[in-house]
């Protein structure tokens, strides 16, 4: 019964926070319609996903979010610094990352934390699901991007989904 009425709870919540967040108040109107909305957008949604989102670990979800904070506030400073000092020696580029996550929301997590990151773009994901492609505004060592990303995003969401 609880489980018809909120389909995904842990959404439900993040979704209320984020209202309440992006209205900068907790009056009682937008805590009453953050609330609706926080229950309605899944349970109208709830046909359209393919798989139940099953977090195995939340508290590495909460560690991996911090992590991903702090990826993006290094990579603006990386970011800025290389457009103001060395912007005729950038070295933009195409990469693929190989893949060990199968769950599509992982897949897909992992492709828009790469993305929310200055300097980096997820562009593709092979037919297989095997390989993201990445677009990196400077790459100097392939290698050493790919092993970065797959240590910093992937593994902690290999562990939070698998």
């Amino acid at each position: 019964m609880l489980r018809s009425i909120f389909p995904h709870p842990l959404l439900s919540i993040v979704l209320w926070i984020i209202w309440l967040l992006l209205n900068n108040t907790i009056a009682a109107g937008h805590i009453l319609l953050g609330a609706l909305l926080a229950v309605f957008i899944p349970w109208f949604s709830a046909g359209f996903w393919q798989e139940k989102v099953t977090i195995k670990r939340p508290w590495l979800m909460v560690k991996y979010i911090f992590v991903v904070i702090y990826q993006i506030i290094v990579a603006n400073i990386m970011v800025a610094r290389l457009i103001l000092t060395n912007q005729n020696k950038l070295q933009p580029g195409f990469l693929y990352v190989p893949l060990e996550l199968t769950s599509p929301i992982a897949i897909s997590l992992l492709a828009n934390t790469i993305s929310l990151t200055p300097g980096t773009v997820s562009c593709d994901l092979t037919d297989d699901k095997k390989s993201l492609l990445i677009h990196a505004l400077h790459i100097t060592d392939a290698d050493a991007t790919v092993a970065e990303i797959k240590q910093s995003f992937e593994k902690p969401l290999k562990e939070i989904f698998n």
